[in-house]
């Protein structure tokens, strides 16, 4: 069954749901949650409607992005003496409607949910205009509140970056509405939106071209006003010594990250996700479009036709914003209100059964979702973490100094190791390499992902050289850390030799006078005498023993007898 889920066309209340659903001849097993699913999520904003499909792997329980849809639509480009939607916005909306219906359906989406936002919710025709869809497209649509808007940008972030028990704020800049949220890892501390969107402002402030030293100045007062109570009360649920990241989400920030990449750096790096812009960039670049027309912001590289009437208004609602937060930098995240439609859905429907524990283990739940998609030997792989992490553990203070972060990136460069199996096996660490530099691994940095990267590329074959690029490239300290972390996966990864589980533990002890590390080996079975194994750490120790200045030995300690 295609499931289209209802809920009351009811302003601004936080609305409980039920279902209603649409024969659809391709599905006839209703879904689970113990069942893998297909689902499509639809956003209709004032400026755009944006649909993700997603595959939702309930074992995980995580969700792949398949395919994603977006059509500028205007829909906020109301009468201005009524304030109802425009016939021909809403013609527009619905013909886009229509396309992602039929894309979700070709892509056999087993559910669709909708939602609509601020300019169908303060429009006097909203109601009926969402009566039109459900009679013309056969979608039903949730008109949601402001709050409840901003309580699912909160989860789409969530499943896309890392807290680490760190406070976040997180801004939304809208078409009709910017949200303001103060969140943990734990649960969203504050909601807020506000009425200050870029297609609103540019309409009711923007009227020259370029805009008017005088319509600047009203404009940027305008939303001072507006934003500094929700910010002000925002600072009341801080504590005196947090200090709260800001993360930024959807088209305003994209725009500015993208043409501030291709201005600084020459690319667009991929994904975007985790770009960081800092408070004196947005001002020089609010600056730049304030002195520009429409025609010269268009010519603009990064710059699209449709974002280039809005931009200055959303660049305005950040800037202010930041400077009254007194925060200097923003993150890029690509999640938002799209990817928090299926987080909550997956929630209410089963497949998410602890729901702080699935939003403290986004780096965990994507590490094993690409160890999934490449076909890696998970048992294998855990094996091999383990050892790694007990190898790790065990000459802590001793022959290293680094700490849990390091030990984590250790632990998520042990499981993917041989992901570059999947392209093939000739040269395959350095597929692990590319696979893991350019895959979907959420909560990690740009930073983070190249140094688990380059820890996976030399779990064999050659150590790390400075010819190699773009390891040569790495600041000192972080070629050190990728040189003994990979020594150490070297070792655990020998100590799997047979992918069996031949070696049940290792004790590990230092002998500082003889500069010596003796491994006891412990089997699985007291008749397996581990030859492979102890032949492959032979020839796998070597790097080690270079990099830490040590000799091993190893010896092989007889299985307890079983009774």
């Amino acid at each position: 069954m295609l499931e289209i889920f209802k809920k009351s066309y009811l302003g601004n209340a936080r609305i409980n749901s039920d279902h209603e659903s649409i024969p659809n001849p391709e599905h006839t097993a209703m879904t689970t949650q113990s069942d893998p699913c297909i689902l499509a999520a639809i956003d209709i904003g004032t400026n755009s409607i944006h649909m993700v499909v997603v595959h939702i792997d309930p074992t995980i329980p995580a969700f792949t992005i398949i395919a994603r849809e977006k059509d500028t639509v205007r829909l906020g480009d109301r009468d201005p003496k009524t304030g109802e939607l425009t016939s021909a916005a809403m013609e527009r909306s619905l013909a886009t409607l229509k396309r992602c219906k039929d894309f979700a359906i070709s892509l056999n989406a087993d559910h669709i949910v909708a939602v609509a936002t601020s300019a169908t919710r303060e429009a006097p025709n909203g109601y009926e205009f969402l009566q039109q869809i459900e009679q013309e497209v056969g979608i039903v649509v949730n008109l949601i509140s402001g709050y409840e808007e901003a309580r699912r940008i909160y989860l789409g972030v969530l499943s896309g970056m890392d807290f680490q028990n760190q406070p976040h704020i997180i801004i939304d800049i809208g078409g009709g509405s910017t949200e303001i949220i103060l969140a943990d890892s734990d649960d969203a501390r504050f909601l807020s939106s506000t009425k200050v969107g870029a297609v609103r402002l540019t309409q009711d402030f923007v009227h020259s071209d370029p805009i008017s030293d005088k319509e600047f100045a009203i404009l940027r007062a305008y939303v001072r006003g507006m934003i500094e109570r929700p910010i002000d009360e925002l600072r009341t649920y801080l504590k005196p010594e947090e200090e709260p990241r800001l993360v930024g989400t959807s088209g305003t920030i994209e725009t500015l990250a993208t043409i501030h990449a291709l201005e600084k750096l020459g690319s667009v790096p991929s994904p975007l996700n985790g770009y960081q812009i800092t408070r004196k960039d947005i001002k020089e670049m609010l600056k730049r479009f304030a002195s520009m027309s429409f025609e010269q912001r268009l010519m603009i590289p990064g710059m699209s036709d449709k974002r280039a009437e809005i931009i200055l208004a959303g660049s305005v609602v950040l800037l202010e914003a930041m400077t009254m937060l007194k925060i200097e930098t923003i993150t890029l995240c690509e999640r938002a209100l799209r990817e928090g439609m299926i987080v909550d859905w997956m929630l209410t429907h089963g497949y998410i059964a602890d729901r702080l524990r699935y939003q403290s283990e986004i780096r965990q739940r994507s590490v094993f979702k690409i160890g999934h998609k490449y076909d890696v030997n998970l048992d294998h792989a855990k094996r091999v973490a383990a050892f790694a992490l007990s190898l790790f553990d065990q000459i802590q203070g001793t022959l290293h100094t680094w700490g849990s972060e390091e030990k984590e990136f250790l632990w998520a460069a042990a499981i993917l190791h041989n992901c570059g199996l999947y392209i093939s096996h000739s040269s395959h660490h350095k597929h692990s390499y590319y696979l893991i530099r350019n895959g979907e691994l959420l909560g990690y940095t740009e930073v983070e992902l190249e140094l688990i990267a380059n820890i996976a590329r030399y779990h064999r074959k050659s150590k790390p050289r400075k010819k190699h690029i773009p390891y040569s490239k790495l600041p000192d300290i972080q070629r050190k850390m990728i040189k003994q972390l990979s020594s150490i996966l070297r070792i655990a990864v020998a100590l799997d030799r047979r992918q069996i589980g031949g070696i049940a533990r290792l004790d590990c002890k230092y002998d500082p006078e003889y500069k010596t590390l003796h491994l006891h080996l412990f089997p699985s079975q007291p008749d397996d005498d581990c030859a492979l194994e102890l032949w492959n750490l032979d020839y796998k120790k070597l790097v080690f023993e270079e990099e830490y200045n040590v000799k091993v030995v190893a010896t092989l300690e007889a299985a307890p007898v079983k009774v």
